[in-house]
């Protein structure tokens, strides 16, 4: 089984298809290491960072792509007397993230990038299910495992290359729709030329910018490897063809054998000397070629990881290398996974697990706990700044290990944005969205696919951009979302009156049901609405019946572990909003009190389409921003009248698509949600006072 390299400086990339060629030379700054960094790091890290920063220890293919970069395709061309464009530095730059730029990231930049703040990472491995419903369940899943913050994710290339499609499809979604930097696996497995440029392609045109390259293993039924014919015969052959044909447009990650090859491990251990020493130098040759960081096999003895990065540097790589933890979920599958890879499983491991094999909550406890002990050895000795974790397609076990290391929790994820911001880079620089779509952002995220820019600065700059129609069927949604028997369950099986529905939106405030229609997601009110339980409950039990909504916030520390996002050292603001559903009896009697409070900004639509409003269709509201040192000022959230508009045909579909799809033609219950659909208006309320306002004293 191959797996997965570099150093690389950052650099200009060209995001055409074809490469560009290089501007011209250019200097990176030289930084000093400050007697702290030296304290603190230990002799690999310090290696490192002097190397990089000083460019030593480096193959003439890095220094030389190190000095070139490539054109940064921004519909500006080098020209005569035009300077190239210098707006991502050749050096690794530690605040030149999504929050501070707009700007997306390859994942070498971002592990460059967590070194030079000496913060420890970790990622998630998937690989594509055999079925529909197992994608879908890896999709929720995924979206929940996401949350905790993991560098990248990657997801395989599948056996002998036989679930190519279903890959691409899978990496499109985890690029575009969970949002988290993905890194494909590509393998030279019945990979002809023509069929690799085409997922090269396709990888460009969905945004994603990371390969993991390797050679596969052979096709279902044959035991050695044959290249395809029109193919490659190894990882180091794609590394060069990725590079020849793309530039820097792709990171490149390779594997790493802390115990050699599989197909090289032999009893004799003067040959497996020879052999583990020339798999080390074919690890180099694939890093001079282009691969930029190292992602290693399994191995469940930590010296050999260690030895193995020391041995690396010894012959000059490097590069960043992450080691592969799996942690044991079951015995069965433990034995025929380190048997399949010829894994070396030290005899304490084997002498644990004897007496528990049977058990499979105990062994899964247990290998929780080894993968724990193992990655915290490995990133207290410094030989990695973070660990890759084969996830199996199960959230348990790596959750658990990434909590017991302390890599997750609210006050280790400084968001970028309110909202987790996509990773593909055909949205680059995106960074203001209605505030309509907050719980569902995967359905914001379908109807803006194929606008051809996206907002940057203030809404009003790509406002004339039209929204496409919903579909349903493409989107990412849970079980109780898609099944009647569950939507049942979660929302009752039969509606006698309103009360019964207003219980529903209640119950979903206090957290006793996980969902509700307009809410894609599990897990009820968002972290920053729950302080607003209380006056959410007494809306829902009055009849206005809530679907989203924001506190007040002045001035709260950008790393406040609840309202923070953005740079560190900048405050965040918002304006107390809340949005819901209610008769036009209780709207009128809203508007009249709201005659005589200027703080407050409302609209209310019904299904026709019939508006109530005290402001213009252009008075576009920032109800979220954020000031930072040095920056301008950035407002990711916004009112936008236009928009409400386009959201009012999907929120009033909800009704009846969602929900009222859950009961029988004819059913009270069904009747009573056509009912609410067709009377109903959708408001949303925002209190422009954020330093005293009290929106809901306006329904005492």
């Amino acid at each position: 089984m191959e797996r997965r390299r570099g150093t690389r400086r950052r650099r200009k990339r060209t995001r055409r298809w074809t490469c560009a060629e290089p501007p011209g030379e250019g200097s990176a700054a030289k930084e000093n290491l400050d007697t702290k960094e030296r304290s603190t790091k230990t002799w690999w890290d310090w290696t490192w960072l002097r190397r990089v920063r000083n460019g030593e220890g480096r193959s003439e293919s890095m220094e030389r792509r190190a000095k070139e970069g490539w054109e940064q395709d921004g519909g500006m061309e080098s020209k005569g007397g035009m300077e190239p464009d210098t707006r991502v530095s050749a050096a690794p730059r530690a605040r030149a993230n999504y929050g501070s730029t707009g700007t997306r990231l390859q994942v070498i930049e971002k592990i460059h990038q967590a070194m030079e703040e000496d913060r420890k990472f970790f990622s998630f491995e998937f690989f594509p299910p055999k079925t529909e419903e197992g994608v879908e369940n890896l999709f929720v899943r995924m979206d929940k495992m996401v949350a905790a913050g993991p560098l990248f994710c990657d997801i395989t290339w599948g056996a002998g290359g036989s679930t190519a499609d279903l890959t691409l499809d899978i990496t499109k979604q985890m690029q575009n729709m969970i949002c988290v930097e993905t890194m494909m696996h590509l393998t030279c497995t019945n990979m002809p030329k023509e069929k690799l440029e085409h997922a090269l392609q396709a990888l460009q045109e969905c945004g994603v910018q990371n390969i993991l390259a390797l050679r596969g293993d052979p096709p279902k039924g044959q035991e050695t490897f044959v290249a395809a014919e029109g193919g490659f015969s190894c990882a180091l052959d794609l590394i060069k063809f990725i590079r020849d044909k793309c530039g820097d447009v792709f990171g490149i990650g390779c594997a790493g054998y802390p115990e050699a090859h599989p197909d090289v491990i032999c009893e004799d251990p003067e040959q497996m000397a020879k052999n583990y020493h020339s798999d080390l130098m074919y690890l180099k040759e694939k890093i001079d070629a282009g691969a930029d960081f190292i992602v290693t096999q399994l191995f469940y003895e930590v010296e050999l990881f260690l030895k193995f990065v020391k041995d690396c540097r010894e012959i000059g790589i490097n590069c960043p290398i992450l080691p592969g933890i799996m942690p044991i979920q079951s015995y069965g599958g433990f034995q025929r996974m380190t048997g399949f890879c010829k894994t070396k499983v030290p005899q304490f491991i084997k002498d644990a697990l004897e007496p528990i094999k049977d058990n499979d909550e105990a062994v899964k406890a247990y290998g929780i706990q080894l993968a724990v002990d193992m990655c915290r050895r490995i990133l207290d000795s410094g030989a990695s700044p973070g660990v890759h974790l084969y996830s199996l397609n199960m959230d348990r076990s790596v959750m658990a290990i990434v909590e017991q290391l302390h890599l997750t929790g609210e006050s280790k994820i400084q968001r970028p944005l309110p909202w987790r911001p996509p990773t593909s880079t055909k949205r680059n620089g995106e960074m203001v969205r209605p505030i309509f779509w907050a719980n569902r952002p995967k359905s914001y995220l379908q109807r803006t696919e194929n606008w051809d820019s996206y907002p940057n600065g203030r809404w009003k700059e790509s406002s004339n951009a039209a929204f496409g129609t919903l579909s349903e069927s493409k989107l990412i949604r849970p079980k109780a979302l898609r099944v009647k028997e569950s939507k049942m369950q979660q929302w009752g099986e039969e509606l006698s009156s309103i009360d019964d529905v207003q219980a529903v939106f209640s119950k979903f405030c206090k957290g006793e049901i996980s969902y509700l229609p307009w809410v894609e997601s599990e897990g009820g009110l968002q972290s920053e609405s729950k302080i607003l339980i209380d006056q959410l409950v007494t809306l829902n039990t009055s009849g206005f019946l809530t679907i989203n909504s924001q506190p007040r916030v002045n001035g709260a520390p950008s790393s406040d572990p609840k309202f923070g996002w953005g740079q560190p050292n900048g405050y965040v603001y918002q304006k107390q909003y809340v949005e819901f559903f209610c008769t036009k009896e209780k709207l009128l009697t809203l508007k009249k009190k709201m005659a005589n409070l200027p703080n407050l900004s409302y609209q209310a639509v019904n299904a026709k389409g019939e508006v109530l409003s005290n402001i213009s269709e252009a008075d576009v509201n920032a109800v979220t921003w954020g000031v930072f040192p040095a920056s301008e000022i950035i407002q990711p959230t916004v009112v936008d009248p236009k928009s409400f508009l386009v959201w009012k045909d999907e929120a009033f579909s909800i009704w009846l698509s969602v929900w009222a799809s859950a009961y029988e033609e004819g059913s009270r219950s069904r009747q009573l949600l056509q009912e609410i659909h067709d009377t109903y208006y959708l408001v949303n309320i925002v209190d422009n006072d954020f330093v005293q306002g009290d929106l809901f004293s306006l329904f005492a």
